[in-house]
């Protein structure tokens, strides 16, 4: 092309070599903020809508915080693209995560129900196949906890716990002991009776336990996970736990373990709403510490091991602790039970 030739086409508007490529960079960046946006608006848009979708969207909700990141990324992306769409599109998206996200009132500064009756500390521990079962007996004989709610707890974890941990410090117990990730058990250091459980795979066994002359039920929670090849029995369990903190509302509750989900979960929420029941980790401001993978540095992770206590409580503190052996963190809470008669 001669000199003339080139400066026809530079005045007929005709795109420079360096003009075509920037308009490719900016497509690229398009297609990628797009790209990027996607997952974050499907799980967005379910929460804002309150239901848990169809797989992928369980899973990724267990993660909702992170989903700022691919969705921030877009935004980045959306400027050199100059796409006005699509940055409308991510400030949409991190608005509504955000304001899912965003820290909860710890209600600790509410007025007490009623005048405390006793202190209850609460312990919740899934020993990974009870591999985790020895590390749990030392953190038993360190915390002293009142009562114990241990999942995943095989032939092996009930026999351990029967040799090492003395009937003097938890005299009464409820073993349902099982292969692999089937066994439960629930330990007190008060009273304590069997009640009907939660039927379901893995073990959820229900006690009623007496603490300072009043009766407290006691359910513990393990639904399956919601791999994606089970999400609709992970949802139809966590709905029996949902009928069953319905049929308990109004009295002295206590239901803890691993729920294999956390408060971005729709069907997590409705058991809390059926019960009038509180997640003590939120009410001691502790609503996004992780708890699983334990593998993970904090503040990866989510948090799927809760207590969650009815009206008749307060909650003094709650802590997450590190066993070995096992993917998750225990949850130790401290309660006060109230007298609201």
């Amino acid at each position: 092309m001669d000199r003339a030739t080139w400066q026809s086409t530079e005045e007929g508007g005709a795109e420079t070599p360096h003009g075509t490529a920037g308009s490719g960079a900016r497509r690229a960046s398009g297609w990628l903020a797009a790209l990027l946006l996607l997952a974050p608006t499907a799980v967005a848009a379910c929460r804002a809508a309150d239901t848990d979708g169809v797989t992928p969207v369980p899973q990724l909700l267990a993660f909702l915080p992170w989903l700022l990141l691919p969705a921030g990324a877009a935004l980045l992306l959306a400027l050199p693209a100059r796409s006005r769409f699509l940055a409308g599109w991510a400030v949409a998206v991190l608005a509504v995560t955000g304001w899912f996200v965003r820290p909860y009132d710890t209600g600790l500064t509410d007025k007490p129900p009623g005048p405390v009756v006793a202190r209850l500390d609460v312990l919740t521990s899934n020993v990974e196949f009870g591999q985790a079962t020895g590390a749990l007996v030392a953190t038993l004989r360190r915390e002293q906890p009142d009562i114990v709610f241990v999942q995943e707890c095989d032939h092996a974890c009930a026999g351990i716990l029967e040799a090492d941990v003395p009937r003097a410090d938890y005299p009464y117990r409820h073993v349902v002991a099982d292969f692999s990730a089937a066994g439960s058990a629930i330990l007190s250091r008060h009273p304590l009776r069997p009640a009907p459980g939660v039927d379901s795979a893995l073990a959820m066994p229900g006690a009623v336990v007496d603490v300072a002359g009043r009766e407290v039920g006691l359910q513990l929670a393990h639904p399956l996970p919601p791999v994606p090849d089970a999400v609709d029995d992970w949802r139809r369990e966590l709905g029996l736990l949902r009928n069953h903190a319905a049929r308990t509302k109004g009295s002295p509750t206590v239901v803890a373990g691993d729920f294999n989900a956390g408060q971005d979960h729709a069907a997590f929420r409705r058991i809390l709403r059926a019960g009038g029941l509180s997640d003590s980790a939120t009410l001691a401001g502790a609503a996004r510490t992780p708890s699983w993978p334990a593998a993970l540095r904090r503040p990866l992770g989510t948090q799927i091991d809760h207590v969650l206590v009815s009206e008749d409580f307060s909650v003094r503190r709650a802590r997450f602790l590190d066993l070995p052996d096992t993917d998750h963190r225990s949850l130790l809470v401290e309660l006060e039970l109230h007298d609201v008669r």
